[in-house]
């Protein structure tokens, strides 16, 4: 079928996809015998008939027009939803070492200005007391990273916790915090490396481990 004018290239799209001219005059907004008359090329349909027809066939304005389609663009996917922004209220969350973390006490959770090395975006999961720790190894690769930044709730209480979370645990005799997942077997809890290649699958908790807190949040530099 040939489509050198304008009626030719909608008679054929029309027939493609097996519409009448009463179907097409329907989506496009006029009259079956304004279609007729497009594909006579009596005149040419107005831009709002000729956006629906391009939708519905899946071409450009343009080809219908001129017989012509621009150049290729890229295909975007539309994975991000601008109509959903996340605010930024809230705190700055301060970023504070290991060892810092390692050290506070169950009931000292309130960072003071020394121990800061820089502040993280807010995060309300944080909770009043949060703050943010360095991620330096790769026990809990691929999903963190090192230098990733992690969220940390130091108000979670041990009995609010679930096996699966992502803890910050110190132990009595060690100098620094450490980060892994949390799995609870009965009465039995154990700390859990996300890396399968790290050589302590797992680690048994024991009487003088403490909950330091539990991670709510990554944030990632790009």
């Amino acid at each position: 079928m040939n489509t050198n004018t304008i009626g030719q290239r909608i008679r054929a799209l029309r027939r493609s996809k097996k519409l009448t001219q009463a179907q097409l005059a329907k989506v496009a907004g006029v009259s079956s015998p304004a279609v007729t008359e497009w594909e006579k090329d009596g005149y040419q349909p107005k831009a709002a008939s000729l956006e629906a027809m391009a939708n519905l066939f899946g071409v450009t304005a343009e080809y219908i027009l001129t017989g012509k389609e621009p150049p290729n663009k890229p295909a975007f996917d539309n994975n991000v939803n601008l109509s959903q922004k996340i605010g930024l209220e809230g705190r700055p969350i301060p970023v504070i070492s290991w060892v810092a973390a390692g050290s506070f006490s169950p009931t000292e959770t309130i960072i003071s200005d020394a121990e800061v090395c820089e502040w993280l975006p807010p995060n309300k999961d944080c909770g009043k007391n949060g703050y943010g720790l360095i991620v330096t190894g790769i026990s809990m690769s691929p999903k963190f990273e090192i230098d990733d930044r992690i969220y940390v709730n130091p108000d979670v209480q041990t009995f609010d916790l679930h096996s699966g979370d992502l803890v910050i645990v110190s132990c009595a005799g060690d100098t620094e915090a450490t980060f892994k997942k949390l799995i609870i077997e009965g009465s039995n809890k154990y700390l859990q490396p996300l890396n399968p290649d790290w050589p302590d699958q797992i680690i048994k908790l024991t009487d003088d481990c403490r909950l330091v807190g539990k991670v709510v949040g990554l944030y990632r530099k790009i």
